[in-house]
C-alpha cells in the first residue's frame, strides 16, 4: 500500500500528511485489496465567495482500475475524512463488483495503463476562439459492456470510452441525466 500526497499551491505540513495518511490508509487497509496505490492532492481554493474551499482529491489504482473521489469541505480534515469514507465505498464497490465476481475473486492485472478520461480536462479544450488549446491522448483498453460499466462508475465521470474487446469497435458510454446509461457506437 503506497499512498502520496502533494499540495496544490498549499504546503503539507507534517500533521496534515500524517492525518491524511491515516484516514485514507485506514480505507484501504480495510478492503485488503494488493497492490492499490493512492494518490491524494490536498488544495485550498483561494476565492473567498467559494464557501467550501478546502478540496481533497484522492486517486487509487487497483489491479489496472482507476478510483477516483473528488470531495469539497469547509477545511481540509473534513474534505479528507469525507474523502475517505467515500473511497472506502469504493473500494467496497471495486471489491463486490470486480474481485467477487471473477472466479475465484482473482483478477488477471492489466499491463496496459487504465483509461481516465479526464472530464473537466476535456472541457478546457476549447476556449472563446473555438481554438484547441490542450490535447490529451489515451489508450482505449479493450473491455466488456460491463467492465466498461463498472469503470464509469469507480472513476465517477459523464463518459467513457473504450474499444469493445469482440469487434474492436469504439465505443462511448454515457451517464443519461434523467438515469441509466447510453452507448455511442459507429454506424457501419
Amino acid at each position: 500500500m503506497d499512498i502520496t500526497i502533494t499540495g496544490r499551491k498549499m504546503p503539507i505540513t507534517s500533521a496534515l500528511r500524517d492525518y491524511a495518511e491515516e484516514k485514507i490508509g485506514n480505507s484501504m487497509k480495510v478492503m485488503d485489496i494488493d497492490p492499490l496505490t493512492a494518490e491524494v492532492v490536498l488544495e485550498v481554493e483561494q476565492n473567498p465567495a467559494n464557501p467550501t474551499p478546502a478540496r481533497c482529491e484522492v486517486t487509487m489504482r487497483a489491479r489496472g482500475h482507476v478510483i477516483r473521489v473528488d470531495e469539497h469541505e469547509q477545511d481540509m480534515y473534513a474534505a479528507i475524512d469525507v474523502a475517505a469514507v467515500k473511497a472506502a465505498r469504493q473500494l467496497r464497490k471495486f471489491k463486490t463488483r470486480v474481485i467477487d465476481k471473477k472466479p475465484g475473486g482473482a483478477i488477471v492485472d492489466k499491463t496496459a495503463t487504465p483509461t481516465e478520461l479526464d472530464v473537466e480536462g476535456l472541457m478546457a479544450e476549447l476556449s472563446a476562439d473555438d481554438e484547441v488549446v490542450r490535447v490529451k491522448e489515451v489508450n482505449l483498453e479493450p473491455l466488456t459492456e460491463e467492465e466498461a460499466l463498472v469503470q464509469i462508475d469507480l472513476l465517477g465521470h459523464d463518459f467513457f470510452a473504450y474499444t469493445d474487446r469482440d469487434s474492436g469497435a469504439v465505443f462511448i458510454l454515457y451517464r443519461r441525466g434523467n438515469g441509466g446509461y447510453g452507448l455511442l457506437k459507429t454506424a457501419q
